[in-house]
C-alpha cells in the first residue's frame, strides 16, 4: 500500500485520542464547565438587575405617596387658613367694600401662602384683592368661574381645576371657602397658587432636583398637569409627556383611580410610579430611568463575561492534565475485565487500584456477592426495627380494616387515655364527640381516596375520662386499588394550635385597642347589603368624626387619648341595636352600619350618639378630658353599585358636618335635607 495515502502518524494519533472516553469525558467537562459558568455569571448579574428595579420600584412609590400626603397636608393647611380667615368675616365687615380691603390688607399669613387672595360677592364681583402689587377693588368679576358656582350652590370649600388667573393671566389654581351670616352664604373667599411662580406645588417639584434624575408631576385627575421642570408643560395634557405617555394610558385604562398609598405604571425604559393626593384628587407622579439604574449592573456584566472566558479557558486545562491522570487506570480494568470469568485466575488480582469511578466499579464487581449478602441482612434487621416503630413513634398510629382497629401504637393509647385491648376491634367511633361527626367523615375520606390524595381534617375528639380535644387526623390507604386492604391513620393533639387561630382569626377582623370591628368586617357586611335588593332603603351608613380629640393626644398624652377612644366605642355600642354593627375605620374615625332603619329611626340614633359621645367625661390626673362629634349619614339607595360609593357618600356628609362645626349631623342630600343638633 502507498503509505502517501495514509494520514500522517501524528493525525492517526490525534484522531484516536479524540475518539477516546478520556477525550469525551475532558470535552463534556469543558464545555459544561463554560455553559455553567457563563450561565451563573449572566443569572446573578440578571438577578441583581431584578432586583434592583424591584427595591427601585418600592422606594419610587414610598417616595411618591410621601410626596402626595405632603402635598394633601399642605392643601389642608391652607384650607384651614382660609377657614379661619373667613370665620373673621363678620356682617358689619361685609357691609362697606373699605372694611373688606382693609381685611384683606390684614391678613398677612393668607398673602404669605397664597400669591393672591380675594373676597367675591354673590354676584362675582371682587370686592377686593391682595397680590404682591398691594390690596385694590379690580373690575373683575368671577360669577362664570366653576369653583365659585360650585361653593355658592354647596355652601363647602371647593378646589378648583387649572384656569387661568384674571389678575395675573397666569396658570393658577383657586381655594374658595364660602363666609357665612346667619347661616346663609353672604361671600366667598379665595386664595389663588401660580403654577408657574412659587407656591406649594412648583416647590415640591423643585425639590425633586436633588433626588438624581427623577422627574416629578403633578396632575389633576384628568391628567392635566399642574406641575412640572419644565413649565412649558403646565396645563397640557400628561399624554403629550413623553416619559409618562404609556403609563398616563395604562392609568386611564384602570379608571384613573385616585389612589394615596401608589401604585406601580408601565412605561418602556422607565420606572413609573403614582400616587393620588387625597382632597384635591391631584395626582404626583415620579419617573426614573431604567438605563441610569442598570447602568453599573450591565457593566459589571459585560466585565463578568470577559473574566468568566479566561477562568474556563484556564480551569479547562487544568481538568484536562486532571481527567487524562484519573482515566489512565482505565486500561488495566479492560485488560482485568477480559479474564473476568477465566477459572484458573485469582479473583482478587489485577484489578486497578484506583479512588475513582473505575476503582470504584472493580470494587463493586469484586464485592457484588457480599454486597447482596449484607442487604439481605439489613432487611432483615431493618423489618425488626418496624415492629417497634409503632411504640416509638411521637405522633399516635394506629391501622383500622372494615373500620377496625387492628392495630395501635402507644402514643395513639395515650393520646386517647384507652389501653390497646380497649382499641383492638373497636369501631373508630370510640375516638369522636359525636356521632354527627363520624358520619360526615366517612364520605369526606372515600372522596380523598377516590382523588389520590390522602385525608386531612382537624375534628373534636374524646378521652376516655370524658374530655374533648381536637385531633389532626390523617390517612392514607395501603393500597389506594384495594379498600379491603385498610388504612393507616396518624393523629395529634392541635388543640393549642386551633386556640391560637382563633384568637388570632379575632384580632384580624378586631380593632384591638376598642375591641369593635375594624374596616374589614364591616366593608364585608356593607357589601352583603349593596348586593341584596331587598335591603335598599332600608339601611342607613353613620360616620362618626370625633372634634376636639387631637388637642387630648397633644396635651394628655397617647394614654389619654386611648381611654377616650375606650369611652367612646362603650357608648357607640350601648347606642345600637344587637342588629346593627360599629367598626373603629382608624384614628378618632368610627362607622355604623344600620339594617332595617327607617329614616325616622337613623336620625334619633344619630342624635343618641351624638349626645351619648358629649356626654362623656374621662377623668385624667387633674382634669376630664370630653369631645365631641360630628356624624355624616347615607342611605343605601337604589342606585348605588359599590360598598365605596355608598362609604364616600357617608364620608362626604360627615366632611361637611365637620365643616358645618361641631356637634353636628349632616345627611346625604340626596336623600334627606341636613339635620342639625339642637
Amino acid at each position: 500500500m502507498d503509505r502517501t495515502l495514509l494520514p500522517p502518524p501524528w493525525r492517526a494519533r490525534v484522531a484516536a485520542a479524540l475518539g477516546t472516553l478520556k477525550a469525551k469525558v475532558t470535552l463534556a467537562a469543558v464545555v459544561t464547565l463554560a455553559v455553567g459558568i457563563g450561565a451563573i455569571s449572566t443569572l446573578l448579574v440578571h438577578r441583581a438587575e431584578l432586583d434592583t428595579l424591584r427595591a427601585q420600584h418600592r422606594h419610587e412609590l414610598g417616595e411618591a405617596a410621601r410626596t402626595a400626603a405632603l402635598l394633601s397636608s399642605n392643601v389642608v393647611d391652607l384650607q384651614r387658613d382660609l377657614q379661619a380667615a373667613a370665620l373673621q368675616l363678620e356682617p358689619g365687615v361685609l357691609a362697606e367694600d373699605s372694611a373688606v380691603a382693609r381685611f384683606v390688607a390684614s391678613q398677612s399669613m393668607l398673602r404669605t401662602r397664597f400669591a393672591s387672595i380675594f373676597v367675591a360677592a354673590l354676584d362675582g364681583r371682587m370686592r377686593a384683592l391682595a397680590d404682591s402689587t398691594g390690596v385694590r377693588q379690580p373690575d373683575i368679576n368671577v360669577a362664570d368661574r366653576e369653583y365659585f358656582r360650585r361653593t355658592l350652590a354647596e355652601g363647602r370649600p371647593i378646589i378648583s381645576t387649572a384656569i387661568s388667573g384674571r389678575a395675573s393671566s397666569e396658570p393658577v389654581i383657586v381655594l374658595s371657602y364660602p363666609v357665612l351670616a346667619n347661616g346663609r352664604v353672604a361671600a366667598v373667599l379665595c386664595g389663588a397658587l401660580r403654577l408657574t411662580s412659587r407656591d406649594l406645588i412648583a416647590e415640591l417639584v423643585s425639590s425633586a432636583e436633588a433626588d438624581g434624575e427623577a422627574l416629578l408631576v403633578v396632575t389633576n385627575a384628568q391628567g392635566q398637569v399642574l406641575a412640572h421642570p419644565d413649565r412649558a408643560r403646565v396645563m397640557k395634557s400628561l399624554s403629550e409627556e413623553p416619559r409618562l405617555n404609556a403609563a398616563f394610558a395604562a392609568w386611564t385604562a384602570q379608571g384613573s383611580p385616585v389612589e394615596p398609598l401608589g401604585v406601580n405604571l408601565p412605561q418602556p425604559g422607565e420606572l413609573v410610579s403614582a400616587a393620588g393626593v387625597a382632597g384635591p384628587n391631584w395626582m404626583v407622579w415620579r419617573v426614573r430611568s431604567e438605563a441610569e439604574l442598570l447602568g453599573p449592573l450591565r457593566a459589571a456584566r459585560r466585565e463578568a463575561i470577559g473574566w468568566a472566558a479566561g477562568l474556563v479557558a484556564i480551569l479547562s486545562i487544568a481538568v484536562l492534565g486532571l481527567l487524562w491522570r484519573l482515566l489512565r487506570p482505565l486500561a488495566l480494568l479492560e485488560k482485568r475485565a477480559e479474564h473476568l470469568f477465566d477459572g484458573g485466575s485469582d479473583a482478587d488480582a489485577g484489578w486497578p487500584d484506583s479512588r475513582g469511578e473505575i476503582g470504584r466499579l472493580s470494587r463493586v464487581l469484586r464485592r457484588a456477592g457480599a454486597e447482596r449478602s449484607r442487604l439481605e441482612a439489613v432487611n432483615a434487621q431493618v423489618l425488626r426495627k418496624l415492629g417497634s416503630v409503632m411504640s416509638a413513634a411521637p405522633i399516635g398510629i394506629a391501622f383500622t380494616r372494615d373500620q377496625r382497629f387492628e392495630l395501635v401504637s402507644t402514643e395513639f393509647c395515650r393520646l386517647y387515655g384507652r389501653s390497646e385491648g380497649e382499641f383492638l376491634g373497636k369501631p373508630g367511633r370510640v375516638l369522636y364527640a359525636s356521632d354527627a361527626d363520624y358520619e360526615r367523615l366517612g364520605p369526606l375520606v372515600r372522596a380523598a381516596f377516590q382523588s389520590g390524595h390522602a385525608y386531612v381534617g382537624d375534628w373534636q375528639m374524646v378521652r376516655a375520662d370524658g374530655s374533648v380535644f381536637w385531633g389532626s387526623l390523617r390517612g392514607n390507604p395501603v393500597d389506594a386499588a384495594d379498600p379491603a386492604a385498610g388504612t393507616i391513620w396518624t393523629v395529634g393533639d392541635v388543640s393549642d394550635q386551633k386556640i391560637a387561630h382563633e384568637a388570632l382569626a379575632w384580632s384580624a377582623s378586631h380593632d384591638g385597642l376598642t375591641g369593635l370591628a375594624n374596616r374589614k368586617p364591616f366593608e364585608q357586611r356593607a357589601a352583603e347589603l349593596v348586593r341584596n335588593p331587598s335591603c335598599t332603603g332600608s339601611a342607613a351608613m353613620i360616620f362618626v368624626d370625633l372634634d376636639q380629640f387631637k388637642p387630648i393626644n397633644d396635651t394628655a398624652g397617647h394614654a389619654a387619648g386611648d381611654a377616650v377612644l375606650r369611652a367612646v366605642a362603650t357608648a357607640l355600642k350601648l347606642g345600637l341595636r344587637s342588629t346593627d354593627l360599629v367598626a373603629r375605620m382608624g384614628g378618632d374615625e368610627f362607622a355604623l352600619l344600620l339594617e332595617a332603619c327607617t329614616p325616622e329611626a337613623t336620625e334619633r340614633i344619630a342624635e343618641g350618639i351624638r349626645a351619648a359621645i358629649g356626654a362623656i367625661a374621662v377623668p385624667w390626673e387633674d382634669r376630664t378630658l370630653r369631645v365631641g362629634a360630628s356624624l355624616g349619614i347615607a342611605w343605601l339607595e337604589a342606585d348605588t353599585v359599590t360598598v365605596d360609593e355608598w362609604i364616600a357618600a357617608a364620608d362626604a356628609a360627615c366632611y361637611a358636618a365637620k365643616a358645618a362645626g361641631r356637634g353636628v349631623i349632616r345627611t346625604n342630600p340626596r336623600r334627606a335635607a341636613p339635620l342639625t343638633a339642637a
